[in-house]
């Protein structure tokens, strides 16, 4: 059964068993994948490439052992700005860009306006971080921090519809 996505992508059984198998492994070699999903390695790799150049698979990397690279403190920071309009969204966006212990932004509703993800090696550097660049961010009316204790699910695969 073929399923047609934006831009007239069709995205078959083959195709979403390439994406689950490629979200789990990513370093997988065309053959080990060409041999799971049943096709000789040349249609698998054209297969790989319709994605990649569809925009369906957007990049290939390598997950960091945070801890082990010095970054103890993980925390989750909600925004509010002073105001709502676009010159104040863009103004945020440029400067919160340029501080790289923030690793996400996301742009929400509710109660505030975006909630970031920070990481930094101890309380003190991200105590510094906040009060240094965060809250000096013209734009930013109140932060509320949530520090993160535990992680019991940090999936990095993104579920595949039934309807693809």
């Amino acid at each position: 059964m073929n399923n047609t996505m934006k831009g007239n992508l069709k995205i078959d059984k083959i195709d979403k068993k390439i994406l689950a198998i490629l979200q789990s492994n990513g370093k997988i070699t065309n053959a080990k994948l060409s041999e799971e999903i049943g096709l000789s390695p040349a249609p698998t790799l054209e297969r790989v490439k319709k994605l990649e150049q569809s925009g369906v698979i957007k990049s290939y990397h390598a997950e960091l052992n945070s801890e082990m690279l010095g970054l103890g403190v993980n925390t989750f920071v909600q925004v509010t700005l002073k105001g709502h309009n676009k010159q104040n969204i863009d103004s945020f966006l440029s400067k919160i860009n340029e501080i790289e212990e923030v690793v996400e932004c996301h742009h929400i509703t509710g109660s505030g306006d975006f909630i970031l993800k920070v990481m930094a090696q101890d309380i003190a550097s991200y105590q510094l971080l906040m009060l240094e660049k965060v809250s000096d961010i013209d734009t930013v009316d109140s932060l509320q921090s949530m520090v993160i204790l535990s992680t019991f699910k940090n999936s990095k695969q993104i579920p595949l519809p039934q309807s693809i």
